[in-house]
């Protein structure tokens, strides 16, 4: 047995043991996804769950480094769905069973915005039954703006905190009190506090990262014992201050492979979470989406924003999908999956299994 394997026998993972996975060889690297696809197949079925993706707005008040919809980033239009426009979305996603969506905007605060929001899902639940899912991620807010939109019908929440070393975050963001760590943990905080299922991510391959940090980020998202996660490879957007630093990052197909791993290792730290296999693996390699889901991945998210729309909400370059209508977009993914050899969940919730256990709540 060698060093690898002896690590993938043990019940519980160090920070070492978490180093040495990130750094393993090609042979090793398939020992690890063999043992990340079995503890997905045993504890959350090779079965994958699908949210509609809403593209609310690209209108944002931070002025993150890495994020080409920053608030200083001139270089493209702005826009906000009308009310019609994003129900017409969830609408669609109904119809076609998906049973989940997910509405993401730039982070806006403000009272005449979370009344907005308020009454979207109002209108949102009116026009589905009911009977779909809604994930929200729309940035950091007041817990008591947390709590109005889960009592009118928003279940889950994804706050991304992209790095959990706070000198790193600090090279991400501007120095000031509208980009704070500390904030950003308070909000997770307090969405478990109202009671959502928490969603928190990382991005891999930044300038600056260390597989040390990496190790660090997973033993994060463990102790802040998240439902689900959110995480993918850093790409570079021209149009933000990170992007000066390109030559210190590690070629875009190590950064998919890096990324990869780092999904293989979280299924195994956290075995009953939901992980998204997210669009930027696509934008690396056309297969990403389907090799993250044969090693941990299982939740997929098709976009339904309006077409028009589609590539102005560009966080990173290279960007896929954005030409897609709808429905084909859907059969592209339905065709992938079928890929995979897992199942679409259609017309289910697909909550996390990780938060029914940690809350004694039937998923």
């Amino acid at each position: 047995m060698n060093v690898i394997e002896s690590i993938l026998s043990k019940d519980e993972l160090t920070r070492q043991d978490i180093t040495l996975l990130l750094q393993a060889n090609d042979e090793d690297k398939a020992k690890l996804f063999a043992k990340s696809a079995e503890v997905k197949e045993k504890h959350v079925g090779k079965r994958v769950y699908f949210r509609g993706l809403i593209e609310m707005s690209n209108i944002c008040s931070k002025n993150c480094y890495y994020c080409g919809i920053r608030s200083g980033n001139q270089n493209f239009s702005r826009y906000n769905l009308s009310d019609d426009e994003v129900v017409d979305a969830a609408r669609y996603s109904w119809e076609n069973n998906y049973a989940s969506i997910a509405i993401q905007t730039g982070e806006v605060c403000g009272s005449a915005f979370t009344q907005r929001i308020v009454n979207l899902l109002k209108k949102i639940n009116a026009a589905t039954n009911s009977e779909l899912g809604i994930t929200l991620s729309m940035g950091e807010q007041t817990e008591d703006t947390y709590r109005e939109w889960f009592e009118n019908g928003a279940i889950r929440y994804l706050l991304r905190i992209e790095s959990s070393n706070r000198e790193l975050y600090s090279k991400l963001h501007p120095n000031n009190q509208t980009h704070d760590f500390d904030k950003r943990i308070e909000c997770l905080r307090s969405l478990r506090r109202v009671g959502y299922q928490v969603g928190s991510g990382i991005m891999v391959g930044l300038p600056f990262q260390t597989i040390d940090n990496l190790a660090d980020d997973l033993l994060w998202l463990k102790e802040m014992d998240v439902d689900m996660v959110g995480l993918g490879p850093y790409v570079e957007h021209p149009d933000t201050p990170l992007y000066k630093y390109q030559n210190m990052l590690l070629p875009l197909e190590e950064r998919f492979a890096l990324s990869l791993k780092v999904i293989a290792i979280l299924r195994i730290l956290m075995k009953d979470i939901n992980i998204v296999a997210p669009t930027a693996l696509q934008a690396i390699d056309k297969l990403g989406r389907e090799k993250a889901i044969k090693i941990g991945a299982n939740v997929v998210m098709p976009n339904v924003t309006p077409g028009l729309y589609r590539n102005d909400y560009k966080l990173y370059d290279n960007k896929p999908c954005v030409d897609d209508a709808v429905d084909d977009c859907k059969k592209c993914l339905e065709a992938r999956i079928q890929l995979t050899g897992d199942e679409i969940g259609y017309n289910e919730h697909g909550n996390s299994k990780h938060f029914a256990r940690r809350t004694k709540i039937v998923p």
